[in-house]
């Protein structure tokens, strides 16, 4: 049931209007299960680049499982600050997927 929702809100995401500005152009999906993330992976963060934020790596929750996603650049935006994914573990038991995403600084 939960793969159908996701899968559904996806195909949405695909044909929605591309009217939509690129500082807007955020989808969140909520994704609640009961298995916690493993431990994080080491990753060396690279030498900093100009104009760029590191966003490290995560587990993501795919086909069942926890699936590593590594670090990857991302273009900095002006007065704002990358909050990285993490998981939260829920107050009633299951573990929570809070995506990444920009902050105001």
């Amino acid at each position: 049931m939960k793969r159908t929702a996701i899968t559904l809100l996806a195909v949405a995401a695909i044909f929605a209007p591309a009217a939509v500005t690129p500082a807007a152009a955020q989808l969140g999906v909520s994704i609640n299960i009961g298995t916690p993330p493993p431990a994080p992976i080491y990753e060396a963060v690279p030498a900093p680049r100009v104009g760029y934020v590191w966003a490290p790596g995560y587990w993501r929750w795919e086909n069942e499982r926890h699936v590593w996603a590594p670090g990857h650049w991302i273009e900095a935006r002006h007065g704002h600050h990358w909050v990285a994914d993490h998981w939260v573990e829920g107050p009633h038991g299951g573990w929570h997927h809070d995506a990444g995403h920009w902050d105001h600084d």
